[in-house]
């Protein structure tokens, strides 16, 4: 088979050719939906993957990144096959605003050689050391306000990876790996746990220009999480000063990131990033911890409690509630009024507040930007059992007549309930209807009698709907409050359903 080069064109016509030779189509998925570029993509150096193409993702049409991780020798990958299955299927089970998507992986094996493809969100506003280039570049100063609210959101995603069950190291943190919205939100990427999967996992430490990132006991068998603090105290550094200087070196040295430290004009923040930089890891504070900093650490406003407290019952409201709601106001009538005996009181109406401004507001806070979490408890955040259990604790654990259908992994974001009561009233047809995080939905049905009651019947529609755990209660809440309600309702019209 022979092949043509075509010839190089100038102007906008080599442009537009060089345009459509990076949109070829090298490779798809086994399922079809992502599909690989050739062009090649920078998200951080992520440790041990080979290559990142861009790909679409053609059943939401957006961009993503396609990573692919290489085992030349075939033995050494099916020695480690299940542990690799394991490590990405608890990958997939991260959930978090302020942390880059992870997709789907699979494995492909060839004759030569394996890979593992792995799908991730793909960060086209590029990475905050991008962002600190250019500021400094302008003259200009870091923000007080925007280095405590980046602060908050990179601990946040800390925080939570700390916290699940089993933590989760990300081990990768620098300002390579942070990447920034156009509006303002925060990402950490390249969450890469298990350095023993791939023998090229931690090479990337040898990187001299982001070394000094990296925590003194970076490698050794007593990393935990407190590696991930060190990085994100020299991240916070480097945030204020915009850069740490390398006086002409390859590597930023130890006296830098003192001098660094030591040009911080406010004490506490001086504070802060000294007591994440401590030599001895366990006089490091933990991500949580730092979270209740002074520096970070404030009462939060009545409207941003309100705003969480929406976003999380979202479920249980109809979509485009607020826009709904704000049409209906008056908006001359009052909202809230104080009073005072010896001067005139202070009155907000509803015409004070712009409804785009909410909307934006909302949808900020449902997108990360502004956390909560100086008010989260620590908690842990369990993998499913299915995926935290070895091979050979599952073959323990299996029942003689195990369940037909998995558990239902993906998150519920809205329900909508119907009943209907047939004409006699002995029995009514119960419609649930479930919104999914990745944009799919469920439908389920049912007929219930008189005699089952409400907190019964909702825990049993859970249970054989295969509802994850973390969704459940919720749902059985919902269920059983919609068939209580509608009780009431027939027995208020004369029915006796």
């Amino acid at each position: 088979m022979t092949m043509s080069v075509p010839e190089r064109k100038s102007g906008s016509e080599g442009k537009e050719e060089e345009s459509e030779d990076e949109s070829e189509i090298l490779e798809e998925s086994p399922c079809g939906r992502w599909q690989k570029r050739k062009e090649q993509v920078s998200q951080g150096n992520v440790p041990g993957v080979e290559s990142a193409s861009l790909a679409m993702d053609t059943e939401e049409g957006v961009e993503v990144v396609w990573n692919e991780v290489l085992f030349s020798d075939k033995k050494v990958f099916k020695a480690q096959e299940e542990k690799i299955k394991e490590m990405f299927e608890n990958l997939m089970q991260v959930e978090h605003p302020n942390i880059v998507k992870f997709h789907k992986y699979w494995l492909d094996m060839k004759e030569s050689q394996a890979r593992v493809i792995f799908i991730t969100e793909y960060m086209s506003s590029g990475s905050l050391k991008q962002f600190l280039k250019k500021t400094k570049k302008n003259h200009k100063t870091m923000n007080v306000k925007a280095w405590k609210r980046w602060c908050t959101q990179i601990l946040s995603a800390l925080s939570y990876l700390h916290s699940c069950d089993p933590p989760i190291i990300h081990g990768n943190l620098t300002c390579d790996t942070i990447f920034i919205q156009h509006n303002g939100l925060i990402k950490i990427g390249s969450v890469f746990p298990d350095a023993s999967v791939h023998g090229k996992a931690r090479q990337h430490r040898d990187e001299q220009r982001n070394l000094h990132f990296f925590a003194p006991e970076y490698g050794s068998d007593e990393d935990d999480y407190a590696i991930d603090i060190f990085s994100f105290g020299i991240c916070a550094l480097e945030m204020a000063v915009l850069e740490i200087q390398a006086n002409g070196d390859i590597a930023v040295s130890k006296e830098a990131i003192i001098t660094a430290g030591q040009s911080l004009e406010d004490p506490p923040m001086r504070e802060f990033t000294q007591s994440c930089l401590r030599h001895e890891a366990k006089l490091r504070p933990t991500a949580h911890d730092l979270l209740f900093h002074r520096v970070l650490f404030e009462v939060h406003s009545l409207k941003l409690l309100a705003a969480h407290c929406l976003i999380n019952n979202q479920y249980l409201l109809p979509e485009n509630c607020v826009e709904e709601k704000t049409k209906s106001f008056d908006p001359n009538a009052v909202m809230a009024e104080i009073k005072h005996e010896d001067r005139q009181g202070v009155q907000l109406k509803y015409s004070h507040v712009s409804p785009l401004e909410l909307d934006k507001f909302l949808e900020d806070v449902k997108n990360g930007i502004y956390p909560l979490m100086n008010f989260a408890s620590s908690r842990l955040h369990p993998v499913p059992r299915a995926l935290s259990l070895s091979q050979e604790q599952v073959e323990m654990v299996k029942t003689p007549t195990p369940e037909p259908q998995e558990t239902e992994t993906r998150k519920v974001v809205q329900m909508h309930c119907n009943l209907e009561s047939n004409e006699e009233g002995t029995k009514t047809h119960l419609s649930l209807f479930l919104k999914m995080d990745d944009k799919l939905h469920r439908q389920l049905s049912c007929d219930i009698l008189p005699t089952d009651t409400s907190k019964d019947l909702a825990s049993e529609l859970v249970h054989y709907a295969f509802i994850n755990e973390e969704d459940s209660e919720k749902v059985a809440a919902f269920l059983e409050d919609a068939i209580s309600r509608h009780r009431v309702k027939a027995l208020a019209s004369g029915s006796t359903q």
